[in-house]
């Protein structure tokens, strides 16, 4: 009789009784993760770099869309993670490129628009790193260059079970 009360308990605080929680997903990027975002794209402006954010908060419905690419759709594999996998999915991450004169957007990681002698993408890195961020080109199994993203400490398991970052955590 205990258990089933212990289990019946677990699930009023957290949802089921392995612990998750019926913690409902995020629709958009953390209030952090934007405003430090919007802070990197100010900073490169600056310093004369163009940078733009080409993906940010995404589904879970979306990310195994570009799940399947390379896979069961035509492209190259961009990603190993699937629905409810990414930082993405949990508003922590943004993917950025280069927007040259011309209106192009680039993801050239030796292009030095501002001619400073230093490539803009290494720039605009180590401006995130100043900023919180952590750099997918930092990872040792998969190399992500343009991905940024905030974990405030939580893994993918942890943000599964319904934890989340303080909406001012930094």
């Amino acid at each position: 009789m205990a258990i089933i009360l212990y289990l019946q308990y677990l699930m009023q605080q957290n949802g089921d009784p392995e612990g998750n929680v019926n913690t409902p997903m995020p629709m958009g990027l953390h209030p952090v993760v934007e405003e430090k975002t919007n802070q990197l794209i100010q900073q490169a402006s600056e310093k004369g770099i163009s940078m733009v954010i080409t993906d940010d908060f995404r589904s879970a419905e979306d990310q195994d869309k570009l799940y399947e690419k390379g896979r069961s759709t035509e492209g190259t594999i961009v990603t190993y993670a699937r629905g409810g996998e990414s930082y993405h999915n949990f508003g922590l991450a943004v993917d950025f490129a280069i927007k040259v004169p011309s209106g192009d957007v680039i993801w050239d990681m030796t292009y030095d628009g501002n001619g400073n002698k230093v490539a803009d993408w290494t720039e605009i890195v180590s401006l995130s790193k100043d900023l919180g961020f952590e750099w997918g080109g930092d990872w040792v199994r998969f190399k992500d260059y343009p991905h940024l993203q905030m974990d405030f400490g939580l893994s993918i398991a942890a943000l599964q079970r319904g934890e989340r970052p303080e909406e001012t955590d930094s």
